[in-house]
């Protein structure tokens, strides 16, 4: 599976469709734009209806990186057939690879919408393979989790969080000094070239004061940890986790409520560390020569739509839209929204993409010299 949430490398996720879309933040939320697509620019402003019927014409959607055992995306594709008569296929592919099929197919295009880490979205605009469409609910989405013009949007997101094994951490850590102070080994990943490991040291430097800019209070934690020998160099695969070999595994909270319950839910606990951690997500791109626009623009909204969150959250994706009621049965999928307080999203991605940089030597000089 291409599809994991350490997608990318250096730096690093929608009840019923609503009954209108806007064409841009404070507008008319009885129209929808239709913007540039396939080459084909148009300034109309066309009902939720035209819209629909359009893209019930297109009969498909082609998406890449959007798997339907990924967030639960089967869901939505199966409500795009039964609500719309729309077809769907997907080929799973990083973010990366999604940005350049785009902008290699130019010509000869095949894929219409993609889902793509956050820091990617303005990589994909600066290629120039986006093109912009603006939901109904677009003002909820927190101004970190959207293009400004609509190029990319946030459609559920993910947190650093501890997994404990319960059968080898008699007191599992709900922070990061409980973890300090604990006297097991914990999984961190490989910091030298995945973004989930990345992430879990940023994460310990938001907590311990610094943020994207300065890394230095997480190489410094993990540094002291590396000298009690505390940091294992196993890997945090479901295999190694099931079969109790890591006490303790710093993942985004949505591998780790994945894993919690597809092992044993009473054997391991989930927490976000109280002093602090990282927020990320993912992001729907449409792609500018998209062979199926209309339908790609209903399928973004759809997953924007209430419908479209709870779907994601069933798949232990966090939403986006802080409003949505869940379900009592899926909000129990997820960890109570107080255990949030402390964590903060990426102020600058272009920041931390250069920070990210500087980790791997920074982990082999300071961390991984002390380990056995």
């Amino acid at each position: 599976m291409k599809k994991r949430w350490s997608k990318g490398t250096g730096v690093i996720l929608t009840l019923a469709l609503v009954t209108m879309l806007s064409a841009c933040s404070g507008g008319n939320k009885n129209t929808a734009a239709v913007a540039e697509a396939g080459g084909n620019s148009t300034d109309k402003v066309i009902s939720l209806e035209e819209l629909t019927k359009l893209a019930k014409e297109e009969g498909q959607v082609v998406s890449v990186g959007m798997p339907d055992s990924w967030a639960n995306w089967k869901d939505t594709w199966s409500d795009m057939k039964t609500k719309y008569g729309i077809d769907h296929q997907d080929t799973d592919m990083s973010s990366a690879e999604e940005i350049a099929k785009f902008d290699a197919e130019k010509n000869k295009p095949t894929a219409d919408i993609g889902d793509v880490g956050v820091a990617f979205g303005p990589v994909a605009v600066s290629t120039g393979v986006t093109q912009p469409y603006k939901t109904a609910n677009w003002d909820e989405i927190p101004s970190w989790g959207k293009d400004a013009d609509g190029h990319w949007v946030v459609g559920y997101q993910g947190t650093i969080s501890f997994l404990t094994d319960k059968n080898l951490v008699k007191n599992p850590p709900t922070s990061w000094e409980d973890l300090k102070n604990g006297d097991y080994k914990i999984v961190v990943g490989d910091v030298t070239k995945a973004a989930q490991a990345q992430m879990a040291v940023l994460a310990a430097a938001i907590a311990f004061g610094g943020d994207e800019s300065n890394i230095e209070p997480g190489i410094k934690f993990f540094e002291d940890l590396a000298k009690q020998n505390r940091i294992s160099l196993s890997e945090a695969t479901p295999a190694n986790i099931e079969k109790g070999e890591v006490p303790v595994t710093i993942l985004w909270d949505f591998n780790s409520l994945g894993y919690r319950d597809q092992f044993d839910k009473e054997r391991f606990e989930v927490a976000i560390p109280k002093e602090g951690s990282v927020v990320s997500g993912y992001a729907t791109i449409i792609n500018k020569y998209a062979p199926h626009p209309n339908a790609a623009k209903l399928t973004r909204d759809y997953i924007l739509s209430d419908e479209g969150q709870i779907n994601l959250a069933k798949g232990y994706a966090r939403p986006i839209r802080a409003s949505v009621k869940l379900p009592e049965d899926v909000a129990a999928k997820l960890l109570p929204a107080d255990q949030y307080t402390s964590a903060k999203p990426v102020g600058d991605y272009k920041v931390w993409e250069e920070t990210a940089k500087t980790l791997p030597q920074l982990w082999q000089e300071r961390v991984l010299v002390h380990l056995n």
